[in-house]
């Protein structure tokens, strides 16, 4: 070091020390969300460092997770296995025993359990429920992920705690606090209800008949089924106990799911389930109508399905509402089709959040809707991967940048991630990857998820960046272990604020590493 220190000129070295000295105070002075972007930005090309960063990042909530898709196939073939179930080699489905005797390959329906010894069969059942392995040109890929469902539908009938127990776990090591999941609660009870009564246009007259015919049992079951999974949940979790698991601490919300591809009088009777469930039990936050939007039944009932929404929306106004829309490409639906499904989930559904908004730019008057969105603060809760995967729609044809632009808000969703095979940090990564999204940028994202959760309670926040706190906690530090007592207070009463203190307490953990 003497050596190369005589080499330098006197004003040569006393600018070396001046440049030394301000890149140490710059560094010093920078806070800790700034540390923590330049970090990102440091190993933003190489993505296992970038990843790793991921991993750790707090990510607040998932807002869009189809509960029956986010189970990676290994648990299901599990859950196929302990049901007793066997595997269809004709449909690659599921079927009800009694199976082939024989695990052999010359069986055609042998016991799903048969895979455990056969890594064949295991495989082939792997990628025929999920997309694993799916080649771009033999077989769409929006085709091969919703064939998966009907596939392994039989492996979660009985399961569906065990399967919430899987995506908490998953939640809590991807660093998630909150998950809303979607679930038909009570399977189809509702739907054969709807089609014993038959199909009346006055929605009125539909719905008291359904209210007086048996819908309230449904409910009341509903509830009880959700009663029975929160057991499993705990049991599965250790919650409460020495040994609870840290998916203990994840919390879970669920969506009541309607089906739209079935028939009028069945949808109407779902939708008024989810409207009645989410009216008497907390745990459902709201609904959300589910199926292929470009299938025939969803296309046609389209306008129908809207009105069903608006008018049950009168009865239940408090009940929340997230709407698939838009999860459309050009060539997959005739041009029209593509052309108002968002501005009508919205304008008619009361949507207050839209599931992928894909086709947004096909939309009538687009940037427009745009503004209208970016007013209403409706967001958009983003689904790369699975937009990759099923519709083709990626990189620069994704409307991620345009949402950005035009100050619509936005959050990363996982879909169904394990038929996608994802996880939400890899959604991240995706994201950062793609858009060159600094940490900044993905910070606001985790907390637009709980800042548009349908949490009960006000916000923590009193503005739409989230810069400043509520008057009853702008004077608490996130990071010290005791509030005040008017933050306490405010805390207790607001379900969506204390989850979003709890993130801002993760990030400033998170930041001290950097």
């Amino acid at each position: 070091m003497r050596g190369r220190l005589r080499q330098f000129k006197p004003s040569q070295f006393l600018l070396f020390v001046v440049l030394n000295a301000t890149l140490a105070l710059a560094q010093s002075s920078a806070t800790p969300e700034q540390r923590t972007n330049r970090y990102l930005e440091s190993v933003r090309h190489s993505a296992p460092l970038a990843l790793a960063f991921l991993r750790e990042m707090p990510k607040g909530g998932d807002l869009h997770n189809h509960l029956g898709g986010a189970i990676y196939a290994e648990d299901l073939i599990d859950f196929a296995a302990q049901d007793k179930l066997c595997f269809d080699h004709a449909s690659s489905g599921l079927l009800p025993g009694p199976c082939d005797e024989s695990c052999g390959g010359s069986a055609a329906k042998p016991a799903a359990e048969c895979g455990y010894h056969d890594p064949g069969l295991y495989n082939t059942m792997i990628d025929a429920w999920s997309m694993r392995n799916w080649e771009r040109g033999r077989e769409s890929g929006h085709d091969h992920f919703f064939a998966t469902f009907f596939k392994f539908d039989l492996a979660t009938r009985n399961h569906m705690g065990e399967a919430t127990a899987l995506a908490m776990e998953r939640a809590a090591a991807d660093n998630l606090r909150y998950l809303e999941l979607m679930h038909t609660v009570g399977g189809m009870q509702s739907a054969q209800l709807g089609a014993k009564l038959g199909w009346n246009s006055d929605f009125a007259t539909m719905r008291e008949k359904l209210l007086s015919g048996g819908l309230k049992d449904a409910v009341a079951a509903a509830r009880i089924e959700l009663d029975k999974e929160g057991v499993n949940i705990q049991q599965r979790l250790a919650c409460g106990t020495p040994s609870a698991l840290p998916a203990c601490d994840v919390t879970v919300r669920y969506l009541y799911q309607v089906l739209r591809g079935l028939p009028p009088e069945q949808v109407f009777a779902q939708m008024l389930t989810g409207f009645e469930l989410a009216s008497a039990d907390s745990r459902v936050v709201g609904l959300n109508l589910v199926m292929p939007e470009d299938w025939y039944v969803p296309m046609r009932d389209f306008n129908l399905h809207m009105r069903m929404l608006d008018y049950l929306h009168g009865i239940y106004p408090k009940v929340h509402i997230s709407l698939h829309a838009g999860e459309l490409a050009m060539g997959l639906v005739p041009p029209e089709g593509l052309s108002f499904h968002i501005r009508h989930s919205i304008e008619l559904g009361h949507a207050e959040r839209i599931g992928h908004g894909v086709a947004v730019m096909d939309e009538h008057n687009a940037l427009d809707l745009l503004r209208e969105m970016a007013e209403r603060k409706v967001l958009v809760e983003i689904c790369l991967t699975s937009n990759d995967v099923i519709l083709g729609v990626k990189g620069n044809q994704h409307p991620l940048p345009v949402y950005l632009r035009y100050n619509v808000p936005v959050a990363l969703a996982t879909d169904d991630e394990g038929v996608s095979r994802s996880d939400m940090t890899h959604e991240y990564l995706r994201a950062a990857e793609t858009y060159n999204l600094s940490y900044v940028d993905l910070k606001h994202m985790a907390r637009q998820s709980l800042e548009h959760s349908f949490l009960p309670g006000a916000s923590l926040w009193t503005d739409s960046e989230q810069t400043r706190t509520v008057t009853a906690c702008a004077s608490d530090h996130v990071a010290s272990s005791t509030q005040s007592a008017g933050c306490n207070k405010f805390l207790d009463a607001n379900e969506k604020a204390r989850m979003q203190w709890k993130l801002e307490a993760d990030f400033a953990a998170f930041e001290k590493k950097f």
